[in-house]
């Protein structure tokens, strides 16, 4: 039996339609998981990255620890996470977490320090308080580099929330791990399949929002005044 014939039987298979079991089921699980993980991930990483991009202090520290962040083990943490807090959604949440938090940490400091530093000095210039500039001058600015650093991250998350069936959760990795276990290729191929097709949706549903904010980023202050000399007033931004 080949793999469009696995395919076939198990998208053809009547407890794939309906049930706890379901494709549907299984895939609002590994999106509830996917986004509570990126939602915790934003919370901590996003405000992080702003302060950190906007003062320029601890730039090279996160970037080394992310890049440490990253390389850790996901299955590991998972099984780190059930013998400290036991089986359940936390044994998923902070693996997927931490996996989630370094691209968002990295994007969100890069995106706020490339802002152009003039636009900044105009900004404080008109009177315009630090939160008010990191906000509504340096935040729209970043907007397309945060979106990349969560399209990434979202990814990733996807991708490895199957782990979640390790520890006896649901989503799309209780049909990869259970396919295996009983040797059920059709139900491994068929779930792997899902996975890739959910990772590759929501990457084409960033694309667009990246593309959307660019514009944003691209605005420049124009003025009468010669180049060199921005000018930026209160109720341009």
């Amino acid at each position: 039996m080949n793999w469009l014939d696995w395919l076939n039987t198990f998208f053809t298979d009547p407890a794939h339609r309906s049930g706890p079991d379901s494709i549907l089921n299984r895939v609002l699980e590994h999106l509830a998981f996917s986004a509570e993980a990126l939602a915790l991930a934003v919370l901590l990483a996003v405000p992080l990255g702003l302060l950190i991009g906007y003062t320029g202090r601890g730039l090279f520290l996160v970037t080394a620890l992310t890049g440490v962040a990253r390389a850790l083990p996901t299955l590991g943490l998972v099984t780190l996470a059930v013998l400290l807090a036991g089986v359940g959604d936390t044994a998923v949440l902070l693996p997927l977490t931490a996996l989630a938090a370094p691209p968002l940490l990295v994007a969100a400091a890069e995106g706020v320090r490339g802002t152009d530093p003039d636009v900044r000095d105009a900004a404080r210039g008109i009177g315009l308080t630090h939160p008010q500039t990191l906000f509504q001058v340096c935040v729209p600015s970043a907007l397309p580099t945060l979106l990349a650093g969560a399209r990434t991250a979202a990814v990733q998350v996807i991708a490895t929330a199957t782990v979640a069936a390790y520890v006896g959760l649901g989503g799309l990795g209780r049909y990869v791990i259970d396919g295996l276990a009983t040797r059920d290729f059709p139900t491994t191929v068929g779930g792997a399949l899902l996975v890739v097709l959910l990772a590759v949706a929501v990457q084409l549903l960033f694309a667009l929002l990246i593309r959307s904010a660019s514009p944003r980023a691209a605005r420049t202050v124009h003025t009468d005044e010669p180049a060199g000399s921005p000018a930026l007033s209160k109720d341009s931004i």
